[in-house]
């Protein structure tokens, strides 16, 4: 097999055949280092992105105010979807897209694309070369034409000084009451669709779990009978996200506290899937410790012990469901959950 690769008159420069070294390429200048007009039809594409980027910005403000958040689209493949969300997701990422385009097609158009090597030295840079520095700093805030190029600086300043304001609206989202602004987090927490009665059955499959399903160091993730038709009401899954437990099975001896007397069924108890750290769904079961581990950041509960933390962030022990069977013998909820599920970013005055 023949080596294509050789090398250039010093021996340095690695070429191909009937190539110039990487070295000895001459710099070809682009149409808009030639021409004024390309440069100032460069320079009004990019201003128009930026433009554009801005008005996208007040859409978002304006679909955020008048879009109500119940109304839902249908898209082919997705199904429903909320239009507020799709409203929303478009302007500003169309927003965030315009103001990075603009900026690569500023950098390749108009600024310089000239090659500059510059020699290894020590860390400490001499005095001179600082100086050289500052005054490289300089060449290169002339060269970017962020000050010669008025049109394209304004619209850019306009476009990142709104950047932000999406991001602050949002902020609104992080808490909203359904109830006229009335109820705090905690009291919207603290009640979830679980009652007494409810039947548990097996999420997704929605079938009803007798005591004999489930044997010692098993585990089912479950949600209420119900569910079905109230998730489905709310439109947003926030039922399931609060009433989601899992079942798990031990020998009734290694129970060493609940949080409320007889709680359990034959060895049978219910948790809330929810951590209490930021919210993530634990599904992860260690049967000879009976520990449950969160796997966004470690938190540790033990389910013998009332679910009370062992291990990682979270502050307070998983929400225990205090569970019976019915007539039928089914598997049922006795009761809510006695303090609110999820996590604890709120100030809770008890």
């Amino acid at each position: 097999m023949t080596d294509l690769t050789t090398h250039g008159a010093h021996g340095s420069e690695p070429t191909r055949p009937g190539h110039l070294p990487v070295a000895d390429v001459p710099h070809v200048l682009r149409v808009a280092d030639t021409d004024p007009k390309a440069a100032k039809r460069v320079e009004r594409q990019v201003s128009s992105m930026f433009l554009l980027s801005i008005l996208l910005v007040v859409a978002f403000v304006v679909a955020y105010i008048g879009i109500d958040k119940s109304t839902v689209v249908y898209i082919p493949v997705f199904g429903e979807v909320g239009a507020s969300t799709i409203a929303l997701g478009l302007t500003f990422g169309a927003s965030v897209l315009l103001i990075g385009a603009g900026a690569i097609q500023w950098a390749k158009k108009l600024m310089p694309d000239v090659e500059v090597v510059q020699m290894r030295h020590e860390l400490v840079s001499p005095a001179d070369e600082t100086a050289e520095a500052a005054a490289n700093y300089e060449r290169g805030k002339e060269e970017s034409g962020f000050a010669r190029y008025k049109m394209i600086r304004r619209t850019m300043i306009g476009a990142m000084a709104l950047f932000p304001i999406p991001l602050v609206i949002m902020l609104r989202d992080l808490w909203s009451s359904p109830v006229s602004g009335t109820l705090s987090p905690a009291e919207i927490l603290s009640t979830t669709i679980w009652k007494k009665g409810e039947r548990i059955v097996t999420d997704a499959t929605y079938l009803p779990v007798r005591p004999e399903d489930l044997p010692v160091g098993g585990l089912v993730s479950a949600v209420p009978a119900s569910l079905q038709e109230v998730q489905h009401l709310e439109g947003n899954l926030n039922a399931r996200g609060k009433a989601a437990i899992i079942l798990v099975r031990m020998d009734p001896d290694e129970i060493v506290s609940q949080q409320g007397d007889g709680w359990d069924y034959q060895g049978i108890l219910a948790y809330s899937k929810i951590c209490t750290h930021v919210g993530c769904p634990i599904a992860l079961y260690e049967q000879r410790t009976h520990h449950l581990l969160c796997p966004c950041h470690q938190s540790t509960f033990d389910l013998a012990n009332s679910g009370n933390v062992v291990f990682g962030p979270a502050a307070r022990n998983m929400p225990q469901l205090p569970i019976g069977v019915d007539s039928e013998g089914y598997l049922i909820a006795m009761d809510d959950f006695s303090e609110p599920i999820g996590p604890s970013f709120w100030e809770r005055s008890k």
